[in-house]
C-alpha cells in the first residue's frame, strides 16, 4: 500500500507518457517550445506497462489516467492503454483534444475509461492567442467524438487568464452545459517552463465563482468531495455542475491520493515535489517487481503534509507541468 507519514494513501496514479506538446499554451511553455527530452531517457511501452502492473497488483492502485505533454502523440498508446486495462484500474486521459476526433473510439474500444479535455475559451480567436495554434475546431471535434463513444462523462478542464479570458467563464459553462460536458476551471499554478507564474496575476477561485454567479445559481453540490480535486456546484438547481480546482488558494493536500510516475520514469510523490525516486535504472538493470514496489513505498513516505505555495521559502519545480504530467 503507498501510505504516506500522514496517513493518506495513493490510489490514483497519474503516468505521463511524453513531455512532448503539439499546442503552445502561453501559461505552460514559451512560443519556441522546450528542448524534448531524448527518447533513450523515455520509458518504453513494454516499461510503462510493467511499472503500472506493479502499481495496481501490488500497490493497490485502482486509477490509471494518462497523461502529457500530450499524450496522443505517443505512439504506442492505444496498446499502452489495453495492456493497462487488462490488469483492472479505471483507465483515464487528459489530453488537449488534438487528434482525438480520430482516435476516440479505438481508445474506448482499448479499455479507455473517460477523458479530460483542456479548452480554455470557446472564442476561435482566443484559442489561437493562448495556445498560440489555430486549432480550435479540432478540439471541438475531439470533444463530440469522446462524447460519442461513451468517454463520458466528458470533462472540460479550463483556466483563466487576466486580461485574455477571464470575462469568459459563464459562456464557456453555457456552451459544456448545453453539451452535457463536465466543466472544470482550474486555478493557474506555478508550473510553467518560464518561472513566470505570479500569485497577484492569478484568476482565483473567488473571482471565477464571482463572475459564473453573476449569470447563473450555484448551489453546492451534494455528493461527497472525497479525494477529488474538484469543489463542485450544481447549475440553477442541476443537473448540471461545475467545478473549481483551488490548487493555490483552497488547497486539498489533506485528501489528496495520487501519485505521479514521469516519461522518464521518475516517481513523484506531488505535482510541486522537488525531489523524485528513480525506478528507470533499477527496472532496467533488471531489479525484482519486489524491489521496484519497495522503492515506490519509499518514495511516498517523504511526502510533505502540503505544496508549501504559501510558504516563503517555496520554491517552484525545476520540471514544469509539460514534463510531470498532470
Amino acid at each position: 500500500m503507498l501510505q504516506d507519514r500522514f496517513g493518506r494513501v495513493a490510489t490514483d496514479l497519474r503516468v505521463s507518457l511524453t513531455d512532448r506538446c503539439n499546442l503552445r499554451c502561453s501559461y505552460c511553455m514559451p512560443a519556441e517550445g522546450l528542448d524534448w527530452a531524448p527518447d533513450e531517457t523515455q520509458l518504453t511501452d513494454d516499461e510503462v506497462v510493467h511499472l503500472v502492473r506493479i502499481g495496481v497488483e501490488q500497490l493497490g492502485i485502482r486509477e490509471v489516467r494518462f497523461t502529457g505533454g500530450e499524450p496522443l502523440v505517443r505512439r504506442g498508446l492505444v496498446d499502452i492503454v489495453r495492456r493497462s486495462a487488462a490488469f483492472g484500474p479505471e483507465v483515464s486521459l487528459t489530453t488537449n483534444g488534438l487528434g482525438l476526433a480520430r482516435t476516440a473510439q479505438t481508445l474506448a474500444d482499448a479499455g479507455l475509461s473517460r477523458v479530460n479535455v483542456s479548452l480554455d475559451t470557446i472564442r476561435p480567436e482566443t484559442f489561437a492567442t493562448i495556445t498560440r495554434r489555430d486549432r480550435f475546431h479540432d478540439v471541438v471535434a475531439g470533444l463530440k467524438a469522446a462524447a460519442d463513444a461513451g468517454l463520458g462523462p466528458v470533462k472540460v478542464n479550463a483556466v483563466l487568464l487576466r486580461g485574455v479570458n477571464d470575462d469568459q467563464a459563464p459562456e464557456l459553462l453555457d456552451w459544456c452545459l448545453a453539451r452535457g460536458y463536465a466543466l472544470r476551471f482550474i486555478e493557474q499554478m506555478p508550473l510553467d517552463a518560464q518561472h513566470g507564474w505570479q500569485r497577484d496575476e492569478m484568476v482565483t477561485a473567488d473571482e471565477i465563482l464571482a463572475s459564473l454567479q453573476a449569470s447563473f445559481r450555484l448551489d453546492p453540490a451534494s455528493e461527497p468531495r472525497g479525494s477529488a480535486p474538484a469543489e463542485l456546484w450544481t447549475v440553477d438547481g442541476g443537473p448540471g455542475t461545475v467545478g473549481v480546482i483551488a490548487s493555490v488558494t483552497r488547497p486539498f493536500c489533506g485528501d489528496c491520493d495520487r501519485v505521479r510516475l514521469t516519461a522518464d520514469g521518475q516517481i513523484r510523490n506531488c505535482l510541486f515535489a522537488r525531489e523524485e525516486s528513480d525506478l528507470r535504472t533499477p527496472l532496467r538493470a533488471g531489479a525484482s517487481d519486489e524491489e521496484i514496489a519497495g522503492r515506490w513505498v519509499a518514495a511516498l513516505r517523504g511526502k510533505r503534509a502540503g505544496h508549501g505555495i504559501d510558504d516563503p521559502t517555496f520554491l517552484q519545480p525545476d520540471r514544469p507541468m509539460s514534463a510531470i504530467g498532470g
